[in-house]
């Protein structure tokens, strides 16, 4: 009996064993049914391969300059890679409504080089958008790169003709005022400015050696990693801007500009500001302050510029510096405008622009100022008097911000900067100086860039952080 067991257990292992040696010798492959390289009878995963996730149908990838006239749809989505040029001689056409984003990893960048021509025509129901590349939640400034026209007006750098910074190494300049770079009409611009290198970042919108026969009008630059607008030198006259929470300054103005300018507004975050200094104006002849000429000399009326201390009690960051910093012999000409809410309202900063102010080359008249932590500064040693020069001007200063009479100008996500009834704002306003008398500039009762109009209603994006592209 004993024997009989124990060859019976015998054979059980023997069977036993013969099924299991199999399951050592598990067949390795990808078992996943998605994958390209799936192998049915594979038990053990191993090794899956997927193919890349495609192109959506409707995405077009810019990786090449643009070199024949070419049309950009609303159908269609496209997502600039690296720095992409609309060379000379060639006309790039963008249809309303068209979305454009930049890639992050390549610095994705529209640059249209001197000689060529952009049509960039939205409407106000229908803006042209460029934007960042990143998910809705997910943006932030310096995403891409941003939109550089090189033209060739005039400029006072040396030969007449300069690079574009931030890397991209465009010139720009020349001897033609009247240059037409084409049209850029109801324009979003969004999370642009990426460094291409440290303290090298873009503009969301630059505008080097544009000239006259340009027309720029109704653009909304939005969250720029550095300025939101700069001009270098040339002569093109811009309408209806609008800078949002840009890190850096709003309306940069150098070079021998020498545009006329009229309703452009901006609206800070208290958040973001540049270590360099954030400011709304920010205006020099040249970087060293040179007699070079063109001088720069833009002319601007009904300019609004509402910083980041919305109430005394606001936390703002302190590399916010002044609402207006003219320096470097600029020969700037402010009219008719409102400024509010920054640590300093007006620093004009150096002896040229001393001698320049007394010599009425450069003005500011007729402005209001709310709000400042200090109204007026100068460089520090000087004994020029300022607070003269200020009321010669017709210039006012207000203490707080609700003493304009705007309706809603703080609010970052739903502004309101037409006027309550009642305002100080509403009347004042004068075109009676030889600057101002151009047919370009629309004579209006109000100072600041709005009276009962809202000309943002429609196209600007005050949310784009949220918006799904």
């Amino acid at each position: 009996m004993n024997l009989m067991t124990n060859k019976a257990l015998a054979l059980l292992l023997i069977a036993t064993f013969g099924v299991a040696m199999p399951a050592c010798k598990k067949t390795e492959g990808c078992t996943d049914p998605a994958a390209t390289n799936y192998d049915p009878s594979a038990d053990k995963d191993c090794c899956c391969e997927y193919a890349p996730t495609p192109t959506p149908s409707n995405t077009v990838n810019v990786n090449a300059n643009i070199t024949n006239n070419t049309t950009w749809t609303s159908s269609k989505k496209y997502v600039l890679y690296g720095f992409v040029e609309v060379e000379a001689g060639v006309t790039l056409t963008i249809e309303p409504g068209t979305i454009i984003t930049g890639d992050k990893d390549t610095k994705g960048t529209l640059i249209v080089n001197r000689g060529a021509v952009i049509m960039a025509e939205g409407t106000s129901t229908d803006p042209i958008v460029f934007t960042s590349n990143q998910p809705a939640g997910q943006r932030a400034p310096g995403d891409w790169g941003g939109l550089i026209l090189c033209g060739k007006a005039p400029v006072n750098l040396p030969g007449g003709v300069g690079i574009v910074e931030g890397g991209v190494e465009a010139p720009f300049g020349g001897s033609d005022a009247a240059d037409n770079s084409g049209k850029l009409r109801y324009v979003r611009i969004e999370f642009s400015g990426i460094p291409f290198q440290p303290n090298q970042e873009i503009n969301g919108l630059t505008l080097a050696g544009v000239g006259s026969g340009t027309t720029i009008d109704h653009i909304q630059v939005s969250y720029n990693g550095d300025d939101s607008y700069e001009f270098f030198g040339g002569t093109v006259n811009v309408k209806n801007l609008v800078a949002l929470a840009s890190w850096d300054d709003d309306f940069d103005m150098d070079n021998g500009f020498s545009g006329k300018c009229q309703f452009l507004v901006s609206l800070r975050n208290p958040d973001l500001a540049d270590q360099s200094g954030s400011n709304g104006l920010e205006h020099d002849n040249d970087g060293q302050g040179t007699t070079a000429t063109p001088y720069t000399t833009p002319v601007l009326s009904n300019v609004s510029i509402f910083g980041p201390q919305a109430t005394p009690g606001t936390v703002i960051n302190t590399n916010f510096k002044r609402s207006g910093h003219l320096r470097r012999n600029t020969h700037t000409r402010v009219y008719n405008s409102v400024f509010a809410g920054f640590p300093t309202g007006l620093l004009v900063d150096g002896s040229s622009c001393e001698t320049n102010a007394d010599a009425g080359e450069l003005k500011v008249t007729r402005c209001a100022y709310a709000a400042m932590g200090s109204l007026l500064a100068v460089a520090s040693g000087s004994t020029w008097d300022i607070q003269t020069w200020f009321d010669n001007g017709g210039n006012m200063s207000y203490a707080d911000n609700a003493a304009l009479g705007v309706a809603d100008p703080f609010n970052l996500t739903s502004p309101s900067f037409v006027l309550n009834g009642g305002s100080p704002l509403a009347a004042g306003a004068s075109f009676g100086e030889a600057d101002l008398s151009d047919p370009f500039f629309e004579q209006v009762s109000y100072k600041g860039a709005f009276g009962s109009d809202n000309w943002t209603s429609g196209w600007c994006n005050w949310d784009p952080q949220s918006t799904p592209y």
